[in-house]
């Protein structure tokens, strides 16, 4: 059974940092493009950041551009996004994917071309 588990949400001030882990587990996804998505209370799930099999490329949103940083261990099979400078706004419900297929790029996963979803982890950013 394919599992993506998201760790390391929780509460911080403005200005603060977290980080994320991503934990794949039942295949390797060293192959495959991943990614960061996220959902606020009353709007809809919207991309944050991937980066492809090697991390090699990136592609981030540019509402976090500069503030967030993604990479991976592919050896862990397991992916990171560092979050810097936090808003109120970063406030949501992270959640992990995994590109539908090992032909999808950055792009194609911003454009929602997931194949699997982790549960989520919950940020809440205080001002």
């Amino acid at each position: 059974q394919v599992q993506l588990v998201e760790s390391g949400g929780g509460l911080v001030q403005g200005g603060g940092s977290l980080r994320l882990s991503c934990a794949a587990s039942g295949r390797s996804f060293s192959s495959y493009a991943m990614g960061w998505f996220r959902q606020a209370p009353g709007k809809e799930r919207e991309f944050v950041a991937a980066l492809n099999w090697s991390g090699g490329s990136t592609y981030y949103a540019d509402s976090v551009k500069g503030r967030f940083t993604i990479s991976r261990d592919n050896a862990k099979n397991t992916v990171y996004l560092q979050m810097n400078s936090l808003k109120p706004e970063d406030t949501a419900v992270y959640y992990c994917a995994a590109a539908a297929t090992s032909q999808h790029s950055v792009r194609t996963m911003a454009d929602g071309f997931v194949g699997y979803w982790g549960q989520g982890t919950q940020v809440t950013v205080s001002s």
